[in-house]
């Protein structure tokens, strides 16, 4: 059967190709070529010259231009392959030989596999050192697959986009900026010799969409801090100290850009904002907060970032707007005072400001977007373009080839299919969560992202729909998080150290959205947190603090205040009061439970069942139009959404009518009541169309509106039955105080909180942020109270939160650590995988691992791996694990020899530091020395896989209940864990997204 390259490409046998093997029977090969190979001795790459990416070789005309032409000799008869030596003062790792000798390139970018004509033999690096061809004649160009080219996913996961990375860099030679990744290969590079002996193998760079190992980065972040502790004298104390400093650095720098970033957006969206009814016309720039504020009678000189903002002396108490000479309504541009040209102004602003903000969001935070994510998909494309060919091939009947081209079709519809994610779109806290839990989206986080996510978020929020900045701030802080930790290869190169900074960065995005460090702490251990230890804790809490106290210096709102609707009460609540609190809190859990039912409804069946799919921004603009008609002629739902809040919060005084809000005593309060029920009404319907239109739209503030208004309709209807029975028995504790025992801006307050506690579902965090947003502690009983049943209410009805219910929607691997499953009968076999393995025992090529690959990818299963069993006695026995990402990167090393056999253990006389196993398939001894004075290493086989196994993979027997399993995924943080019996006999593997999967059929079969 022919093979995946071309029959006269060489006279050597073809592998027999192997489908998916859900046996234990391993693939059967043959090949002519020889099974093992020896080195001479050991070769060793010159120092790179100036210019160049790092050592350079070239074993075949298909290495890419970046890397130099070497000389070599060897024919197609050769059993061995000799290497010249040259001197070096140090020897490199096993690894790095491996990719040396086969001629991998050992900078972040690996070679292509193109064509390119012979060096010429006066090439000033020819004559440098020597590598032997391979023994076997070149493939054919036309047919090596794509499969095997260089992904650029090192530059690419500091910016979120491999076309910054080299545009930064692309003067040549090394990069210099100080944030590219150094040029390595590998994500264990420096530790490599210490992984393999710890047992867990070395990782390569977590594609897309797949899941990190948290287990080999604990053991790997241990083996880096054992090496560091063993410095000594005034270099090791002075590295200590740099090592310790660097987490308390990179926090604080987070904190500082994240308010920076905070106070830009507030002064943009508020400038925009208003645009829509007028402009400042002594300074177009000042918003009509700033433009119509009296100047101090004196002001301290400020930095020059805030008089940008400021101007000079603007800052004093908030302008109504009327009566002020500096502000300019359309208007009066216009010169006709009809009501219909302020709408019209009104309408075409606010739907200029949406378009740009759901464009940028569409077209430019793409997932498919080459400068968000170039490589994200482009492996996994290759893996079904390189299959179909070779089962195009591999049809020789007219029948079999029309299988082939149905199955290709097949596929290729549901790559059409596959689902694009808007990285800039929504509140990201969902996707934040999934992240922090270990699962990989690069570019997510990037710098791009950042930009159109800021950028978007002043737009979207300034045309008036029904959206917050407070949830996106939380991924605008996780995107300097972990831009700022590309800085520190301590925690670039450690995906489980990288989430410790992402835990803090998203407390001091809460923080400065609500001025609430305390509560911002919270909310990323109750929230988005998986692994949250108290190190990250302690972190989070200066993060959070140290942004909070910034934004106040930076002072966005010119009124002292980090946020617009922090506010204060003098009169404390009554007993009596206590009923109506709870029952606005039932109200608050009723409207978040079906909140959520209604929003996930609409976008499954409107927002992505209908045509408005395939139109984003159509649906954007419609939904602008629809908020803009609706929210014009009514003076709360036309406010801004802060600004809405703010004032339904805000306590009457007895000079400031709050927009009609204050009643004073003998007044008719309906009509204002009237006016607040109307707003709350359009709010709620438009909160659930707006919520997951794709530009950047939080939650939190639309919520927050909609309770608050209840809350005051409740607060003044009760102020209202007060006045009017003061003898009443209910309000014997208020005689002879007058106006002053009751105030609606409590009411208000509970309402706030409870509907956003019955949609979001937090509780403690929440409760925090309400006091510290007043400013007090006398109202956390009521809050306390009122956040309880109004969960308690909204998980009876829904029991996951709008955030849960999103991640389930878009079909994200989410593993909740904190809810409780029912397993009832099932056991470990149901949720078992029976998968392709690989036989130790047996020979395996190139060819075949790469067919066993693709079947792989094919199922889906392109986050797992391949387990290495060995038959003894006809039982087969489970001796490691290798992932598909690990052996992918391993076969690119060698794609030039398709037929040539690949080894999962050493032949006889090899050092066990080059592999895992030894001849007889024990584990080697460990031995420890230190990496200064390590002795030379033995020649690295490219052909041998090992140093890529996990040999000491997590085991659970058939027996084990499901409590161990989860236990297991939740807490150790595992990728996959494997079925053994008592016996040692392999059954099966779990895989953490099997895992969830069952759960969800379980959750399903309870009704759920």
């Amino acid at each position: 059967m022919p093979g995946r390259r071309h029959p006269s490409a060489h006279p050597h046998p073809q592998t027999h190709r192997n489908e998916l093997n859900d046996s234990h029977e391993p693939f059967s090969s043959s090949s002519s070529a020889p099974t093992s190979r020896t080195r001479s001795t050991r070769f060793i790459a010159d120092p790179t010259p100036s210019g160049s990416h790092g050592p350079s070789f070239a074993p075949s005309p298909f290495t890419s231009p970046a890397v130099s032409s070497l000389a070599g000799t060897a024919g197609p008869s050769s059993s061995s392959l000799t290497f010249s030596p040259n001197s070096h003062p140090l020897p490199p790792s096993a690894l790095y030989q491996r990719r040396a000798s086969s001629g991998m390139s050992t900078s972040s970018n690996p070679p292509s596999l193109l064509r390119l004509p012979p060096s010429s033999p006066s090439s000033p690096h020819a004559a440098r050192a020597s590598l032997p061809k391979t023994p076997y004649p070149d493939p054919v160009p036309s047919e090596s697959t794509p499969l095997l080219r260089g992904r650029d996913t090192a530059r690419q996961s500091y910016f979120g986009s491999s076309a910054i990375g080299r545009a930064l860099s692309r003067a040549g030679g090394r990069p210099r900026i100080p944030f590219a990744r150094r040029d390595t290969g590998d994500y264990d590079e420096l530790y490599e010799d210490e992984m393999i002996e710890s047992g867990k193998g070395v990782r390569v760079w977590y594609d897309s969409f797949t899941s990190i190992d948290w287990v080999h980065d604990r053991v790997k972040e241990t083996v880096r801090l054992r090496r560091l502790r063993h410095l000594r004298g005034v270099r090791g104390f002075l590295l200590n100290s740099w090592d310790r400093l660097q987490g308390w650095l990179v926090v604080t720098l987070i904190a500082l850009t994240t308010a920076l970033f905070a106070f830009a957006i507030v002064r943009t969206e508020s400038l925009l904002f208003d645009l829509k009814s007028g402009y400042c016309a002594r300074d177009w720039t000042l918003s009509q907060r700033f433009c119509c504020a009296p100047p101090p009678a004196s002001h301290t000189p400020q930095p020059a970032l805030l008089r940008a903002y400021n101007a000079v002396g603007l800052k004093g108490e908030e302008g109504e707007g009327e009566g002020c000479e500096g502000w300019r309504t359309w208007t009066e541009v216009v010169g006709a005072g009809s009501w219909a040209v302020e709408f019209v102004f009104y309408v075409i602003i606010a739907l200029a400001l949406a378009s740009i903000a759901s464009s940028m969001t569409v077209y430019l935070s793409a997932s498919n977007a080459p400068w968000v994510n170039s490589h994200k998909d482009s492996h996994l494309d290759a893996y079904h373009h390189a299959a179909a060919g070779r089962r195009d091939s591999s049809n020789s009947s007219a029948e079999g080839a029309e299988e082939g081209a149905a199955k290709e079709a097949e596929q290729q519809e549901q790559r059409a299919k596959r689902k694009v994610m808007y990285f800039a779109a929504g509140s990201g806290i969902p996707e934040i969560k999934v992240i922090l839990a270990g699962f990989v989206i690069r570019g997510y986080l990037g710098v791009w992202t950042l930009i159109c996510k800021s950028v978007g978020l002043a737009l979207a929020v300034a045309s008036g729909l029904s959206l917050g900045k407070e949830g996106p701030m939380v991924q605008i802080a996780a995107c300097v998080g972990n831009i700022v930790a590309r800085f520190f290869r301590k925690f670039e190169a450690n995906e489980g150290k990288r989430r410790e900074v992402l835990s803090a960065a998203c407390a001091a995005g809460v923080a400065v959205a609500f001025g609430a460090p305390i509560g911002g702490v919270l909310f990323s251990l109750e929230e988005v947190s998986t692994y949250f230890p108290p190190k990250v804790m302690w972190r989070s809490f200066f993060c959070a603090t140290v942004a909070a106290a910034f934004l106040k210096f930076l002072d966005p709102f010119g009124t002292g205040k980090t946020v617009l609707f922090e506010v204060t009460y003098t009169q404390d609540w009554q007993f009596f009061e206590l009923p109506f609190f709870l029952l606005i809190a039932v109200v608050g859990g009723v409207y978040g439970a079906y909140f959520s039912k209604l929003n996930i409804w609409w976008g499954k069946n409107v927002r992505m069942g209908t045509r408005m799919k395939e139109h984003p921004v159509v649906e954007v603009l419609l939904v602008t139009f629809l908020t803009v008609t609706l929210s014009f002629l009514n003076p709360f739902a036309r406010m801004g959404g802060t600004e809405m809040v703010s004032t339904l919060l805000t306590q009457c005084n007895g000079t400031d009518s709050l927009e009609g809000l204050c009643v004073p005593r003998g007044h008719d309060p309906w009509p204002v009541i009237r006016m607040v029920a109307w707003a709350m009404l359009i709010k709620g319907a438009l909160t659930i169309i707006t919520f997951g239109i794709k530009l950047p739209a939080g939650i939190f503030v639309p919520t927050l509106g909609v309770g608050a208004c209840f809350g005051r309709i409740v607060g003044m209807m009760v102020e209202h039955w007060s006045r009017q029975n003061p003898d009443h028995f209910l309000f014997a504790s208020c005689r002879g105080k007058g106006d002053g025992c009751m105030l609606p801006a409590i009411y208000a307050m509970v309402g706030a909180a409870s509907t956003l506690s019955g949609v979001t579902r937090m509780t403690v965090s929440l409760a925090v942020i309400v006091s510290e947003l007043t400013g007090t502690l006398g109202y956390v009983v009521p809050t306390m109270l009122s956040i309880l049943v109004a969960k308690t209410v909204a998980d009876a009805l829904e029991h996951k939160s709008i955030y849960d219910l999103v991640i389930e929607m878009n079909q994200l691997p989410f593993l909740d650590a904190k809810h409780d499953f029912k397993f009832g009968s099932a056991c470990v076999l149901d949720a078992n995988s029976k998968i392709s393995v690989i036989r130790v025992d047996k020979e395996h090529t190139v060819d075949s691992l790469l067919t066993k690959l693709d079947a792989l990818v094919r199922m889906g299963a392109a986050d797992g791996g391949f387990p290495l069993i060995t038959k003894e006695d006809g039982t087969p026995r489970l001796i490691g694990y290798i992932a598909a990402n690990e052996i992918e990167h391993a076969l690119h090393a060698v794609a030039h020899n398709s037929s040539a056999n690949v080894r999962f253990r050493p032949t006889a006389g090899q050092s066990t530091r080059a592999s895992l196993y030894t001849p007889s398939g024990s584990r080697p001894p460990s031995v420890h020395t230190p990496h200064h004075a390590e002795a030379a290493p033995a020649p690295a086989d490219p052909y041998d896989f090992t140093p890529y196994v996990d040999q000491a993979p997590l085991i659970v027997q058939p027996a084990s209940p499901l409590e161990l399993v989860q236990d297991t995924f939740v807490k150790l943080g595992a990728r996959q864990v494997f079925v053994v019996d008592q016996v040692g006999s392999f059954h099966g593997v779990i895989y953490r997204k099997r895992w969830i999967e069952f759960l969800g059929e379980l959750e399903k079969a309870e009704g759920h």
